[in-house]
């Protein structure tokens, strides 16, 4: 090689070797460990950590590798929170709401009765004061959470008899997660939270007389319909439902930069594309459903009014009791009650009409 070409090469080689020391630095190999709270067979809910894994592992050349557990290989599903907290895990894909026992406050950041749906929760999270509000709350916990999911809105249950009045709930047993646990109980049921992998079981032995999950895609799966062929809807305590990553504060604030950014950017690709996935699977399991014999039944008007009245009942009682409930149940229903008048005049006059259009207009 003459001197000139040995020069170029040499010139060539220089700023490689120059970075490579600092890229070696500022990029640890990581190795981490996230609990779900769901099991495999729920691909959509599952698939949401996978997909974060997935991504962040391709943002960071492979470096950040975060390996997903199911409910119960490490811990309980509603045991993910704890073990974040205490650092058992680094990471969790779980829904706050199944925490209320530890802070009602939790349910704010899944899913409210007659709450906002998933677009209202978008924007009161982003651009309401949300994000701050629940940043407060994980921090008590030692923990930071992102978004990472939202079902959209969920149906309303499976029930073993068809529930013709208010009078009927009296003393049923209902498997229902969050604070409609508690808005059930106001109108005299009995209710009771059970993770994803134990309800179908309970369902079966006689232990519950209804069950709710998410909806058609996963209820499918879970096979509600042979024991409880009455499928109610609207789920007017799930308008949408969100999940979180949550990720143990210390070990967030050790990652570099880089691999912070790659993991916030992970799971707002989930977080979009978990609704995307429901809106796709959903009307299909609904239509399998129906042709195999379920019944697809409306909640009776009588029931949604006293749920409507039981919730803000409850809302009232629990902020008087609970000062962090106040403070976050005053920004949450000051934006819900402006976006339901906005939704109002702009998508749901448009719904009521169009959804309908192709059966009624001649």
């Amino acid at each position: 090689m003459n001197r000139r070409a040995l020069l170029g090469a040499a010139a060539a080689a220089a700023p490689a070797a120059l970075a490579a020391p600092a890229l070696a630095q500022s990029a640890p190999e990581l190795r981490w460990r996230l609990t779900s709270s769901f099991p495999r067979n729920l691909d959509i809910l599952y698939g949401a950590p996978e997909l974060i894994a997935r991504r962040v592992a391709a943002m960071t050349d492979n470096k950040f590798q975060i390996r997903v557990f199911p409910a119960g290989e490490i811990v309980g599903g509603l045991q993910a929170l704890d073990a974040v907290q205490a650092g058992t895990v680094e990471c969790a894909h779980t829904a706050s709401y199944y925490y209320v026992g530890k802070d009602p406050a939790f349910a704010f950041f899944t899913a409210m009765p007659f709450g906002l749906n998933t677009r209202m929760f978008n924007a009161w999270n982003r651009h309401g004061g949300g994000a701050a509000l629940a940043a407060e709350l994980f921090g008590t916990y030692n923990i930071v959470a992102f978004t990472a999911g939202d079902t959209g809105a969920q149906m309303g249950g499976w029930f073993r008899k068809e529930v013709k009045s208010l009078a009927e709930l009296q003393g049923l047993k209902f498997r229902v997660a969050g604070f409609a646990g508690q808005v059930f109980a106001k109108l005299g049921a009995v209710p009771t939270q059970v993770a994803a992998a134990d309800i179908y079981p309970s369902l079966e032995r006689g232990t519950l007389d209804a069950v709710e999950f998410v909806g058609p895609y996963d209820d499918e799966k879970l096979g509600f319909a042979r024991v409880a062929p009455n499928y109610y809807f609207p789920g007017f305590f799930e308008p949408g439902a969100r999940l979180h990553l949550m990720v143990n504060k210390t070990a967030f604030e050790a990652l570099p930069p880089a691999y912070k950014a790659a993991l916030e950017a992970a799971c707002a690709e989930a977080d979009q594309d978990m609704t995307a996935r429901y809106d796709a699977g959903n009307p299909q399991a609904l239509r399998r459903l129906i042709a195999a014999g379920t019944q697809l039944r409306p909640w009776p008007r009588e029931i949604l009014a006293a749920a409507w009245k039981a919730a803000h009942e409850l809302y009232d009682e629990t902020s008087a009791k609970n000062e962090r409930f106040k403070t976050i149940w005053e920004s949450y229903r000051r934006f819900r009650d402006d976006e339901y008048a906005w939704f109002r005049v702009a998508e749901n006059s448009f719904d009521n009409f169009a959804f309908t259009a192709g059966q009624t207009v001649r």
